[in-house]
């Protein structure tokens, strides 16, 4: 799951992937904004065939937290 992730935010935010890890920030880190941020879910939802509630979005600080809620809602 973390593989899968690491690469859709490599390829579609050009980010290096040796530079994400479960605990890289999305926006401190990573740079990732609100629009971005929505895209990636976005997408998440078309890979992992799972809708993410607009509430839990609040949630995700860390790459780690958003791989631990796609494992969770599998």
């Amino acid at each position: 799951m973390f593989e899968t992730l690491k690469e859709l935010l490599a390829e579609e935010l050009q980010l290096d992937p040796n530079e994400i890890t479960m605990e890289s920030e999305l926006t401190n880190d990573l740079g990732i904004n609100s629009i971005e941020l929505a895209d990636l879910v976005m997408q998440c939802e078309d890979k992992f065939d799972i809708e993410i509630d607009d509430d839990n979005i609040h949630n995700f600080v860390t790459i780690g937290d958003v791989v631990k809620y796609l494992e969770a809602h599998k």
